[in-house]
């Protein structure tokens, strides 16, 4: 959708079947993942009026083959990667390919976010390119799935929350290639986590209070188990980090020059 100030959005609805709290959770853990310095889609309230709904035919969700309208209200909005009327976006990439991601080592930042969240889907991205140009930007999209989806509980798991391909990950060389991202996360305060969570409106987690209460508190308590969760990855059957180092005393050059005799 288009919004007032000229950008594009893509917007999920408070009745969308997966439940409302699928809008906090864009929100919180998008707005947690920019404070962190990460490539996250913006996120923004966006109110959408009874008058639009009913002149626009395309506001209709189809579920257990019955068509509902969209409600109006305040949604969601993740705000779309680039312009699309100017910029190529694309939701995969041939591993061939991203050695022209160029900031390829993101995904491994990510893994901070999505981790501390409990983030029970996928890693999400889109990768951007203007037509002219010559590199593809990752842009990481879809945390609805962060705090368990609609459970607000965190049932940590090795290989969830993690991008499909290993390639993403081949330049982790060691703790310091998840820096800054690392350090921020393990020292946030509860005050900025509630920061990222106070503009939340009511009706997207039924106005319970003590439940938002209750999840910022557990997300400010697990900062400390950050390490443990990318080492229990690190150490799983996917095998993700094949060039880490046990002591390495200076950071990567170049995180991509490992892809170069890969680039088609």
């Amino acid at each position: 959708m288009r919004a007032s100030d000229g950008a594009f959005y893509v917007t999920k609805f408070q009745n969308n079947p997966q439940g409302t709290r699928i809008l906090a959770n864009e929100f919180l853990a998008s707005r947690l993942g920019l404070w962190l310095g990460l490539p996250v889609a913006q996120v923004e309230v966006i109110e959408v009026s009874d008058w639009l709904i009913a002149h626009t035919p395309e506001l209709r969700m189809d579920f257990t083959a019955v068509s509902t309208p969209c409600r109006s209200g305040l949604h969601v909005g993740s705000r779309y990667a680039c312009d699309p009327l100017e910029t190529h976006v694309f939701d995969y990439l041939p591993e061939s390919m991203l050695a022209k991601v160029k900031n390829i080592h993101d995904f491994a930042r990510v893994l901070v976010l999505d981790k501390w969240a409990a983030n029970c889907d996928g890693r999400q991205a889109v990768f951007s390119k203007k037509p002219r140009g010559r590199c593809y930007s990752s842009t990481f999209i879809d945390q609805a799935y962060c705090f368990n989806a609609t459970e607000w509980n965190f049932p940590d798991s090795a290989l969830r929350g993690v991008y499909a391909r290993n390639l993403v990950y081949a330049g982790v060389t060691g703790w310091e290639s998840f820096e800054p991202t690392l350090t921020k996360a393990e020292d946030a305060d509860l005050v900025d986590i509630w920061r990222c969570a106070e503009p939340i409106p009511a009706e997207w987690y039924g106005s319970d209070t003590a439940a938002l209460e209750k999840l910022v508190e557990e997300l400010y308590d697990r900062r400390g188990k950050i390490r443990d969760l990318i080492s229990a990855f690190r150490e799983s059957s996917r095998t993700p980090f094949p060039n880490w180092k046990e002591s390495t005393k200076t950071g990567v050059t170049c995180q991509n020059s490992h892809f170069v005799s890969q680039a088609p």
